[in-house]
Formats: structure tokens, C-alpha cells, sequence
């Protein structure tokens, strides 16, 4: 019996179009019936379009169909998949843009700082009535797929407060660095073990072999000699020249989780490069997420002129997603890098934090061994960021202003740059700016609005931030069509400045 796939948030092309090419590359998975829903209906259709077009052009068995109505959308699916953006490019503006004026200065802003905190607050109310949905109507044992950042507070709520459905956190994180680390060493990445542990895109790659070698005390040499990582890579070089261990996520991610390397304006730009946003330009990834967008409505025509996609093996991505369903109906093995709830696999850990760790697939489930202690120094690395999951994961699903105000205070990037009554006045800020997308802190909002208007407010800055960019216009974007339309269509929007390497 064909499997039934429901896929949220289905507007986004890189994810959508991708997933359903890799579900599909899969000879016992062609009959998949796919149902798409989004809230923005002309997104929504021309994605369906697309990926319609596929379909048929392939001449392969599988339906899809696309919906605005979730609850009918998850009706009887085995599998869900969640790609949402809550509050959209708008939403996502102000967490960038208010924190500059804090002299707050991310890359990414969706994981930790106060851009991936407000994220979190938008995202889990909605992410909760996703499994209340689920736990309904969708076929028994659904599994929930989250692809939503912040990846590790989504995972955390839905698993704490999620009406039971099972929902495991899946990122490309692991694989990129693994790319990168066998690149240092001149090695196909096929011969290359690593074990990575620690939570999302705070893992570390704690073992490192090669035909039996262990190579994890030699990749710190290797990096520092290769000639574009060693320009492009500053600030994870330096955390693995001072904590042992490389990590998983980019320069421009890392850069933003610690408190040491953006908190002075005039030392950012000697731990990043512009060779590609995600080395850790000032919100580099708004930018492209704009761009791509942009680029998308302008060239969609052309896109439904273009070739298909095909379907065969060597077509197939490297998502997690379409490997553990292949798994879980064919009893395949596949081994990946998941987000799931500790309980014990990494001791010095909290057992309720959402870790990533390796884990194996097959006809019986989704296993995780028990990995062991981290490492001392990335185990603190790690615990530090853990409190500000738990004190937003808690924030977000109770509407506590406190607690949310509390996570800012902890925040590393955050504590780095403002004092108390700063990071107070620019919680009231956000709570404001993004009132729509908030409604759990309805009260907390009209005080701060409140506040706002009383005067005699702490100064902020017309900071544009330390390494800023232009945002192309469609019509600057037309001069290189080929690479606008490459970045459009990618789930991983930092995939260029690999193959730059």
C-alpha cells in the first residue's frame, strides 16, 4: 500500500521540490501519495506545479495534490514533514534588524541570539497545533519530520508538549562538515568515519578515522594548511585550536552562538569572510532567503519551461528524511545524525535537552545508541546554549515574558554585547514588532507597548552592522540568471562556498 506523505510549510521550493525527488528516487517508494499545504496559497501552487510536473513527466505511479487546509492535508498521512518560516521574510527582517540597534550583530539569527529565541516563540505554539493535528487524524504512528528552526527548541517542545506524536529533528549540518573535514585531508568523504554528538549545530565531530587511522588530533594541522579554510573557516579553526574538537555548523552559525567573536564591531570582520554569506556576513542569510525568494516569483515561468527532474539513484540529496522512511518500509539500515531527546545517550548532557547523535534505522524503528560523555570543554559549550533552549522552549509554550526575557539574559551572543535594562528594553521591542505571530503573549505585549511609550527609553543605534550587504535586485540578479537560479532552488542555501573548496 502506497505511503502517504503531508508535507507543511510546502511553499518552500528548495525543501519541497527536493524531498519529493529524494522520496521518490526510492523504486519501493514511487506510488507515494504527497499532499502539500501552506498557508500562502500562490506559493503553495507553484511549488504543487512543479513538482506535478516531475511526477508526470517521469511517467512514476505517485499523486500529489495541495491544500490550504492543514487538518485535511494530515488526514490518514504516515509521514509529515515540516518546513515552515512562522511570520515569513517579515518576521525574519525584525530579527535581525532590531537586535542591530543593540548592537547585536548576527549572520543567521534562527538557532540562538535573540533572532533564533523570537524564532522559537513564533515557530512552537504553531509547530504544537501541528501535533495536536496529527495526533488526531493523520494514520497511527505518524512520524513528524521537522526541518524548522530552531531546530532543537522545535524538536524539545514538540517531544515535551507535542499530544504524543513521535518527532524527530533532522538538519544537513553533520554532512556539510563531514564534506569539509575529508576535504582537509585530501580524502573522498566516502572513506572518511566521523562520529558527531552534541545539539544541533553545536555538534561536534568527537571521532575522526580513516581505514582504521584515528585522524581527529591531526584535522586542526590540516585545516590551518588548506589554503581557502584557513581564510574562510577563522572562527571554527580557532574553537578547534582551543576546544579539541571541529564543529558541525558554518563559520558564520558558530560565530553567533559564543560570545567571543561578534561582540566587538571592529573585530568582527577578522574572524568572517564575504566569499559567502554563510562565513558570517551580517544577516547573510536574510539576504539570500530575500534574493531567492525575489528570484523564484520573477523566474517561475521559465522554471516550468526548464527540464524535469529525474529520478534515479545518483539524483537523490542528502537529507535525512527520505533515508529513514526508506528505512522504516523496506528495513534498509541507514545510519544518520538525528535530533532527538537525550535521556541518556550523552550522560553529561540533560537528559530532556534535544541532542544530535548518531542513530540507525531499519524495519523496527529508529535506534540511538548511547554515546557517552562529551568531551569536557564542548560539553560546556553546549550546556550553556541547552539553558537558553529550555528557558524559550518554556517561554514560548506558556507565554512567559520572564522566562523569555531570562533567555535573552543567558544567551551568550546577547550577554556579550547588552546589559539588563538594554536586553529588557529590546524584548519589548521584538514582543511588539512581532505582536502578530505572538498571541500567547498578548498581556505582556500591551505592557510593553506601554513601556515603549512612556519615554525615557535607553538609546539604541542606526548600526547597519559590521559586515553588511547589498540585497540584489531582481534586475542585478538577471546578470548572473544561472547562479540566482541555482541558490533558489537550494534547501541549503550555503551550499556554494562548498563547492568553492
Amino acid at each position: 500500500m502506497a505511503i502517504k506523505v503531508a508535507v507543511i510549510g510546502a511553499g518552500s521550493v528548495g525543501f519541497t521540490r527536493g524531498m519529493a525527488r529524494d522520496i521518490l528516487c526510492v523504486p519501493e517508494l514511487q506510488d507515494t501519495e504527497f499532499i502539500f499545504t501552506d498557508i500562502n496559497e500562490h506559493n503553495l501552487d507553484m511549488v504543487f506545479q512543479l513538482v506535478k510536473r516531475d511526477i508526470e513527466s517521469a511517467g512514476l505511479p505517485a499523486r500529489v495534490s495541495a491544500v490550504t487546509d492543514r487538518r485535511r492535508a494530515l488526514e490518514g498521512a504516515n509521514y509529515v514533514y515540516s518546513f515552515v518560516r512562522v511570520g515569513g521574510l517579515e518576521g525574519f527582517a525584525t530579527d535581525i534588524e532590531i537586535p542591530l540597534k543593540y548592537g547585536i550583530d548576527q549572520c543567521v539569527g534562527d538557532t540562538l541570539a535573540p533572532g533564533g529565541i523570537m524564532y522559537g516563540q513564533r515557530t512552537i505554539p504553531v509547530l504544537l497545533e501541528f501535533c495536536k493535528d496529527i495526533a488526531e487524524v493523520s494514520a497511527p504512528g505518524c512520524l513528524f519530520l521537522n526541518y524548522s528552526n530552531p531546530m532543537a527548541m522545535n524538536t524539545w517542545a514538540c517531544n515535551r508538549y507535542g499530544h504524543g506524536v513521535k518527532c524527530i529533528g533532522l538538519c544537513h549540518g553533520v554532512q556539510g562538515g563531514h564534506w569539509m573535514i575529508a576535504q582537509a585531508f585530501g580524502l573522498p568523504q566516502s572513506e572518511v568515519d566521523i562520529i558527531a554528538a552534541g545539539i544541533n549545530h553545536q555538534t561536534w565531530y568527537i571521532g575522526i578515522r580513516h581505514k582504521g587511522e584515528d585522524l581527529t588530533s591531526k584535522l586542526l594541522e590540516a585545516m590551518e594548511n588548506h589554503p581557502e579554510m584557513r581564510k574562510t573557516e577563522k572562527v571554527r579553526i580557532d574553537m578547534l585550536r582551543r576546544f579539541g574538537y571541529f564543529s558541525t555548523e558554518s563559520n558564520g552559525h558558530l560565530s553567533e552562538y559564543v560570545p567571543w567573536y561578534r561582540k566587538r564591531p571592529s573585530e568582527i570582520n577578522d574572524w568572517i569572510d564575504l566569499g559567502s554569506w554563510i562565513n558570517g556576513e551580517t544577516g547573510g542569510y536574510l539576504r539570500v532567503c530575500v534574493e531567492g525568494r525575489n528570484w523564484f516569483e520573477h523566474d517561475f515561468p521559465n522554471w516550468m519551461q526548464s527540464p524535469p527532474l529525474t529520478f534515479r539513484p545518483e539524483d537523490r540529496g542528502h537529507e535525512h528524511g527520505s533515508y529513514i522512511i526508506e528505512s522504516l518500509v523496506t528495513g534498509r539500515v541507514y545510519r544518520g545524525h538525528f535530533n532527538v531527546v537525550n535521556r541518556g545517550c550523552i550522560p553529561n548532557l540533560p537528559p530532556d535537552a534535544v541532542i544530535e547523535a548518531p542513530g540507525y534505522v531499519d524495519g523496527n524503528g529508529i535506534s540511538i545508541p548511547i554515546v557517552g560523555d562529551l568531551p569536557l570543554g564542548p560539553a560546556a559549550v553546549c550546556n550553556a546554549s541547552i539553558s537558553v533552549q529550555r528557558l524559550s522552549v518554556e517561554a514560548a509554550a506558556h507565554g512567559d515574558d520572564l522566562l523569555l526575557r531570562q533567555a535573552m539574559m543567558m544567551d551568550a551572543l546577547t550577554g556579550a554585547v547588552c546589559n539588563p535594562p538594554e536586553i529588557w528594553q529590546l524584548v519589548d521591542e521584538m514582543l511588539v514588532a512581532q505582536a502578530q505571530w505572538l498571541p500567547q503573549y498578548g498581556p505582556a505585549i500591551a505592557e510593553a507597548k506601554k513601556r515603549l511609550s512612556g519615554g525615557n527609553l535607553i538609546p539604541t543605534k542606526d548600526y547597519k552592522g559590521a559586515a553588511r550587504l547589498h540585497t540584489k535586485t531582481v534586475a542585478e540578479m538577471l546578470r548572473d540568471s544561472q547562479a540566482a537560479a541555482k541558490m533558489a532552488a537550494e534547501a541549503d542555501k550555503g551550499q556554494d562556498r562548498l563547492e568553492k573548496q
